[in-house]
């Protein structure tokens, strides 16, 4: 299996390039950067879309230098790839596919704000249609360094399809790598759902059957798991309690993509959305299964 990762020759690749790294590292798998240049438009003036392609490819193998370089100053190995395509996204995904790809990694749009991800317009299209899993890398994760091991994976849970098949992906990162496994479950705070006319008690109520309801769920998912796992029962909204965790938590944070449209092919949902827009660990967003 192998970890695609698009580098643009940007710090914002070079964040991708170093969670691709670390992932390589620890599942053993193979890493493939990737940079893609435009294809030649059939319809327009030949010689000129000729000699803009070839000017474009030089780019790309720029970029895909800058990437070689910023690896191999870091001791990583990894395959690198120039291909054509046309749009970034594209291309990635046909590298993907065509590999049988585990996994996409891109960086953060360069004005998003430091330890914070924030996919740039290629993240964005991956988001909403890849063949695999994609990881976008918050800005500033290069500085961690290439070797830094992930140790704490967590999954966004909820007792829903989408939300099962992250768990399946995050058991399987976490059969790789050793990590440690933590499931997260965000219920809404009392003040969210508190209704003047059923009055308090009846809102006491409610919140406690919406507590054991999400309680149950998660004792029935940790069960379900062929190792031990933790798992935490957060009360607010749930984008600002998942993004709100970092690295001393979380390493990785997995969530599911939207429970309908495209078989295998991630789409993103309202939840996963906001996240991988505010998220301050790297995020992995999965597709959905057929």
């Amino acid at each position: 299996m192998t970890v695609v990762v698009g580098h643009d020759g940007s710090d914002s690749g070079d964040d991708a390039a170093t969670l691709g790294a670390q992932l390589c590292a620890a599942t053993d798998e193979d890493l493939v950067v990737v940079s893609v240049y435009p294809e030649e438009n059939p319809i327009g003036m030949g010689r000129v879309d000729a000699e803009y392609v070839a000017f474009m490819r030089g780019q790309a193998e720029e970029m895909n230098a800058c990437a070689r370089r910023f690896l191999e100053g870091r001791g990583v190995s990894a395959a690198y790839r120039v291909v054509g395509s046309s749009s970034a996204a594209h291309g990635l995904d046909d590298v993907a596919e065509a590999s049988g790809a585990s996994m996409i990694v891109v960086g953060s749009a360069r004005h998003g704000a430091r330890r914070r991800i924030s996919p740039g317009s290629t993240g964005e299209r991956l988001l909403h249609g890849a063949i695999c899993p994609v990881a976008v890398a918050p800005r500033g994760l290069r500085e961690r360094g290439a070797d830094a091991p992930i140790r704490r994976i967590g999954v966004a849970y909820v007792d829903a399809p989408e939300a099962r098949v992250a768990l399946g992906v995050a058991a399987e990162l976490v059969e790789q790598t050793g990590a440690s496994l933590t499931l997260y479950t965000v219920v809404a705070p009392r003040a969210e759902i508190f209704a003047p006319v059923s009055g308090r008690d009846a809102e006491e109520a409610f919140l406690g059957a919406v507590r054991d309801g999400a309680r149950a769920a998660l004792d029935e998912a940790v069960a379900s798991l062929p190792f031990e796992a933790a798992d935490e029962l957060l009360e607010g909204d749930v984008v600002d309690a998942l993004a709100a965790l970092d690295d001393r938590e979380c390493d990785l944070l997995v969530c599911g993509s939207r429970g309908y449209g495209p078989v295998r092919r991630v789409l993103l949902g309202g939840v996963a959305s906001k996240l991988v827009r505010r998220a301050a660990c790297p995020v992995v967003v999965v597709p959905r299964s057929g």
